[in-house]
């Protein structure tokens, strides 16, 4: 049991240093091309917000795969641009992308999601007893993957509105607080960064 929780509490941590490492990277390269092109920040933030809503919404699209391109996309972007208004575009877009799994869970037949999702009972029972609050409290948190919440809403039939609503509430309260996170993550960084 306690070499279980290790193992989970590692690949948090390796999951965490990626999307660092990631964000860090894609961020010098933003600043590179724009000091190599002279580009100003004006004129290219249209097309950051939108790849930051494509990135969220494409890979929460994705049914039980981690996201952490489009993390490191959007604390990236963060580091040059409106961090409240990149969340607010990333928890739409990742909201809009999670409309996947809801729908795989309410076209789907329950005993498929049991067989691939081990943590499948437990949230069930979370969904019956809490209903909505579960798909936002799953949303707010970054450790156990949101795909549940949104085959088991599905699944059991919730209004799509019951789960979308919860849904963005979750995620945007979490991109904020990434979208600072990362952005502060560069004020450590040596002189050649900023």
């Amino acid at each position: 049991m306690e070499k279980g929780r290790q193992k989970r509490w590692l690949k948090t941590a390796a999951y965490g240093a990626i999307v660092i490492g990631l964000s860090v990277c894609l961020a010098y390269l933003l600043k590179y091309l724009l000091a190599q092109f002279d580009i100003s920040q004006e004129n290219v933030a249209p097309v950051i917000y939108l790849v930051v809503f494509g990135t969220t919404l494409v890979m929460n699209a994705t049914v039980l795969v981690p996201v952490p391109i489009a993390t490191a996309i959007m604390m990236a972007a963060a580091s040059e641009w409106d961090p409240i208004l990149i969340a607010l575009v990333a928890s739409v877009g990742g909201t809009l992308g999670e409309i996947s799994g809801y729908y795989a869970g309410y076209l789907g037949k329950k005993i498929a999601i049991k067989e691939i999702t081990p943590a499948y009972d437990r949230v069930v029972h979370w969904m019956d007893r809490y209903g909505p609050w579960t798909t936002f409290v799953l949303a707010l948190q970054p450790i156990i993957p949101f795909d549940i919440a949104g085959l088991i809403s599905g699944a059991s039939k919730l209004p799509l509105w019951k789960f979308l609503l919860p849904c963005w509430a979750g995620k945007f309260p979490k991109y904020i607080f990434l979208c600072y996170a990362g952005s502060e993550i560069f004020t450590f960084l040596p002189g050649w960064f900023q």
